[in-house]
């Protein structure tokens, strides 16, 4: 079984692997650098399942960032009917592209 571990980050749960692509909430790293996740909650190396309470201890996931891009455009559109009152506003999430290096085991 490959080595998998859930982190959080951006408020998030993820479940990674290593090799994993994933996009997450923007982080402020510079494109091609490092980062290390310490809030590791769930890892699982060679069957061996390790629990945090609420955390792993000692436990950390290295990954390196890829890019960082925005998500596509979602539409709020706001109506009341025989109003005359209509109103359209559109958002677009920031977020990063980590590929997982590392998952590395608590003590």
């Amino acid at each position: 079984m490959a080595n998998v571990a859930v982190i959080r980050t951006g408020g998030k749960q993820h479940k990674v692997s290593e090799g994993e692509i994933l996009e997450v909430e923007r982080l402020t790293t510079a494109a091609g650098s490092s980062v290390e996740f310490s809030d590791v909650l769930l890892v699982v190396q060679d069957s061996k399942v390790q629990i945090g309470k609420p955390t792993v201890a000692g436990a950390k996931v290295v990954a390196e960032v890829v890019t960082h891009d925005r998500a596509p455009k979602v539409i709020a559109f706001k109506y009341r009917r025989r109003e005359g009152y209509h109103r359209t506003v559109g958002h677009r999430q920031s977020r990063t592209r980590i590929k997982i290096q590392k998952i590395q085991a608590g003590k």
